[in-house]
């Protein structure tokens, strides 16, 4: 395979890891109206309508807390699938091997990031901006469209982008899972400490330090 084909295939596989009907669908519109190079079968008029619907229908569960996680857990398995599956069509004349290869590259890229999608929502869905989460889909749908544009126009500056999204998602994804752990941890202490009858809270003083007997 060479670096044009690598690139498209890391580029379609990174952006179906966060949208797999958006990624279809701007591989679609950019074969049948822009520069080509995308199967026929991706621009045909009822793929297009299948892929817009379906796209439509992301694109509104997207902005809407708590129902895009359950969306995303929903999408756990299909975003690598669907990635392995365009891979499988964009390297339809390569040998068995080389597809089988294409198709497992494509699919790890959709699932990394899937996690990183998956990872940030459910901490955007913590806080209190609801603004917050609706932005962030914009900018996952913007950057879908990006990275499929270069993957048909310059795959070997996709294939640069995509390396440095997956590197930037692992980071992003590390820190938010360790910050859940800390969370989930203070949780429990505190959760503890109610239990035991004693005093919560940054200005809280214990039975003891008070002169009263504990318990």
């Amino acid at each position: 395979m060479d670096a044009a084909l690598i690139g498209l295939l890391a580029g379609s596989g990174w952006s179906a890891g966060i949208n797999l009907y958006g990624a279809v669908l701007a591989l679609g519109l950019f074969g049948r109206f822009g520069p080509g190079g995308v199967p026929e079968v991706l621009t045909r008029t009822d793929t297009l309508v299948i892929a817009g619907v379906l796209f439509a229908l992301e694109f509104a569960v997207d902005k809407i807390p708590v129902l895009d996680s359950v969306w995303d857990l929903a999408h756990t398995l299909l975003r690598p699938a669907g990635a392995a599956a365009l891979a499988l069509l964009l390297t339809g004349e390569a040998s068995s091997a080389h597809q089988a290869l294409a198709a497992l590259g494509s699919g790890g890229l959709a699932l990394s990031a899937h996690a990183t999608k998956a990872t940030t929502r459910l901490a955007v869905n913590s806080s209190p901006e609801p603004i917050s989460n609706a932005g962030v889909s914009l900018l996952e749908d913007g950057l879908v469209a990006t990275v499929i544009w270069f993957a048909v126009t310059n795959p070997v500056l996709a294939l640069v982008l995509v390396v440095a999204l997956v590197l930037a998602g692992t980071v992003v994804t590390v820190v938010l899972f360790q910050a859940a752990r800390r969370g989930l941890r203070s949780w429990r202490a505190r959760r503890r400490t109610r239990r035991s009858g004693l005093p919560t809270g940054p200005g809280a003083v214990s039975p003891r330090r008070r002169g009263l007997p504990p318990g």
